[in-house]
């Protein structure tokens, strides 16, 4: 009775829409049989993206974007809901992995030469693919509303402003006003939550489309060179002679790789828990260290790193340059050799960009031109001093928030130069002259130092010196 039913059932819905029919075609269109483990990246990427989708419509049921209530609901998800915690680290980890699953997709698309001839569009389509993950990645950390959440919503906006002619605009854009409020997050989260996953699935759908159209490239031979007036005809007789059936021949492997990466999502989840919430959003507190997620951290050591004065053109010119390079790429290399041993600069290339990104992400991590605002205080055996001159300027080091951006002997921050031994470099009047008036990246002090107190602050500099005692 019931097989009956489910019959009839299957029936009725394959004569009324042909779905059935359809999937099963795609699920058997031929593949190259060389189509093996590096095929995978693709499919996993889609799969990242729809634990994305999945946890995020989770996330979007207990949510408010209010910036009276965002962060209060951040936190009831995360602490009073059943498995809210888990669903947050979820999201933020299948985040994660779609990045890293875009990213090795076009590299080995790029590797393998599979953006030439007649595969043009799949590979645009895959760069628009990867500007969408990381704005969805970029927004949804704005959507935790905590204070790192406000204050990287400000710097972004603020580096956006010095970008030349269009600067404005882009703050307003980010911002949704002159200011960080509740705007930006109504913005934020319409496009993280609507716009960019609308854009995701419909070019999803268009880059599978084409992929049944040019069918999967095959694996690059050393001296085969694509050429466009015979590659067709050639990749169709390759098919016929060795060509197997995308399912289940060579869908087992994604399977495979998706399930991993699946796991080894839910064990990060739970074993580290869903990423911090920092303190509730505060505009008027400025001891702040904000910074994106991993994957954006070597984007972030690198505006902070450029030599004062070009970022704002770095940020503006940098991404149209890597955009259009990425764009044109299939235009002016659309034949010859695909295999990577008979182009060593593409391997050349791959291997600088992941060289740079991680020395660059590394940087980030430790940002040593940030402020240091959990610096353990002076003691008294590097003062040299426990009363006196020196001592008060010792603590007026320390009240004054020099010791946040300047190390001595091992103790403060790295954002300014070591101090540790100024005394044998800077006279008192050079001394005075630059505490007073500032320099780059550091403020002026003449309007917060009263003369007793800029003399107390210099005799301590001046006692930093290699062959300083102090005095019996």
């Amino acid at each position: 009775m019931l097989k009956r039913i489910f019959e009839k059932t299957y029936q009725w819905l394959e004569d009324r829409t042909g779905l059935f029919s359809f999937i099963g075609h795609m699920a058997r269109h031929p593949v190259p049989s060389g189509a093996r483990w590096w095929y995978v990246f693709g499919s996993a990427t889609l799969c990242a993206f729809l634990i994305q989708v999945v946890s995020g419509i989770a996330l979007a049921l207990y949510y408010i974007p209010s910036a009276d209530e965002a962060y209060a609901t951040l936190k009831y998800i995360t602490h009073d809901t059943a498995f809210g915690g888990f669903v947050r680290a979820l999201h933020y980890y299948g985040a994660s992995a779609m990045v890293l699953m875009v990213g090795a997709h076009m590299a080995q698309v790029f590797l393998q030469g599979s953006y030439k001839f007649p595969r043009e569009m799949n590979w645009l389509t895959g760069v628009l693919l990867l500007g969408f993950t990381l704005v969805m990645g970029f927004t949804g950390q704005i959507l935790r509303w905590d204070q790192n959440a406000v204050w990287t919503a400000a710097v972004a906006a603020k580096q956006a402003a010095r970008a030349p002619f269009i600067g404005g605009w882009l703050s307003t854009l980010i911002l949704s006003g002159p200011t960080v409020g509740g705007s930006t997050l109504s913005r934020l989260f319409v496009v993280h939550v609507f716009l960019i996953p609308a854009l995701v699935f419909a070019f999803v759908g268009l880059h599978l489309m084409l992929v049944l159209r040019h069918g999967i490239s095959e694996p690059p031979i050393p001296g085969r060179k694509v050429d466009p007036k015979t590659y067709r005809r050639e990749y169709e007789d390759s098919l016929k002679k060795d060509g197997v059936p995308f399912w289940p021949d060579a869908a087992w492997r994604d399977m495979v790789f998706a399930a991993v990466m699946v796991l080894a999502i839910v064990l990060l989840a739970i074993v580290f828990g869903p990423p911090e919430l920092g303190h509730p959003p505060d505009p008027s507190l400025i001891d702040a260290n904000p910074r994106p997620d991993w994957y954006l951290m070597w984007y972030f050591a690198v505006l902070a790193l450029l030599p004062h004065g070009i970022e704002g053109f770095f940020m503006v010119f940098a991404p149209i340059i890597a955009g259009a390079l990425l764009i044109l790429l299939p235009f002016i290399s659309n034949h010859g050799e695909r295999s990577p041993s008979r182009r060593p600069w593409a391997m050349a290339f791959v291997l600088m960009v992941v060289v740079m990104i991680g020395a660059f992400w590394w940087a980030g991590v430790k940002s040593n031109w940030s402020p240091n605002f959990n610096v353990k205080p002076l003691p008294v055996e590097v003062v040299g001093a426990a009363n006196g001159p020196v001592f008060e300027g010792a603590r007026l080091f320390e009240l004054k928030g020099c010791l946040n951006c300047h190390m001595i002997k091992g103790y403060g921050g790295k954002r300014g130069p070591d101090l540790s031994e100024i005394g044998n470099k800077l006279s008192a009047d050079r001394m005075i002259l630059l505490i007073s008036n500032g320099a780059t990246n550091m403020p002026a002090y003449a309007a917060n130092l009263t003369p007793k107190e800029m003399d107390e602050l210099v005799s301590f500099l001046q006692s930093r010196q290699s062959d300083w005692e102090p005095p019996k």
